[in-house]
C-alpha cells in the first residue's frame, strides 16, 4: 500500500462502490466523491449516460454537480475530486472550471485521459487554474473493476 492510498484509499473505496452500482446498472463502471477541505464526502456519483441519455453523466460531472449543490456554489475551491478512472478532456476540464484543488484518480485511462495520459488538461498553463494531480491510488482495484466489465460485455 503506498502513502497515497493511505491518504485517498477510504475515498476511493466509496469511489468503487459508486462504480460497482454503475456496472449494475449497466454502465461503464467509474465513480467519484468529493471532499471538502475537511475530508468530508459531499458529493458522490457514477456514470448514468445509458439510464440519464446525457452525454454529460460521468461520473465526475455527477459527483462535481451533487457537491455545487451542498455548497450552494459552483466553486469547489477546497476540494478534491477522487475518481476511479482518470478523467476525460470534458471532465478534467470541468474540474478547472469548478477550482478544484486536487484530482485524484486510480487507472489510467489510455485512450482518452485528459489528466497525463493522453492529454494533460489540468497542468496547462495556459488555464487559470491548475489542480493538483494524484494518480495511481488503488489503481490495480480501479482497473480490474473496468476489465472485468469489458471481458463480461464483449462475451455477450
Amino acid at each position: 500500500m503506498t502513502d497515497l492510498d493511505e491518504e485517498f484509499g477510504a475515498a476511493m473505496r466509496l469511489a468503487l462502490d459508486e462504480a460497482r452500482a454503475a456496472g449494475r446498472d449497466g454502465e461503464i463502471p467509474v465513480g467519484a466523491v468529493v471532499l471538502d477541505g475537511s475530508g468530508a464526502v459531499i458529493g458522490t456519483g457514477r456514470n448514468d449516460r445509458e439510464g440519464s441519455t446525457d452525454p454529460t453523466g460521468h461520473a465526475e460531472i455527477v459527483a462535481m454537480r451533487a457537491a455545487a449543490r451542498a455548497r450552494g456554489e459552483w466553486r469547489l475551491s477546497g476540494c478534491t475530486l477522487v475518481v476511479t478512472l482518470e478523467p476525460c478532456t470534458m471532465c478534467a476540464g470541468a474540474s478547472v472550471q469548478a477550482r478544484v484543488d486536487r484530482v485524484v484518480y486510480g487507472a489510467v485511462d489510455a485512450k482518452a485521459g485528459a489528466v497525463g495520459s493522453l492529454w494533460d488538461v489540468v497542468r496547462d498553463r495556459r488555464l487559470n487554474h491548475r489542480p493538483e494531480v494524484l494518480a495511481g491510488v488503488l489503481a490495480a482495484e480501479c482497473g480490474a473493476l473496468l476489465s472485468e466489465f469489458f471481458v463480461h460485455r464483449r462475451v455477450r
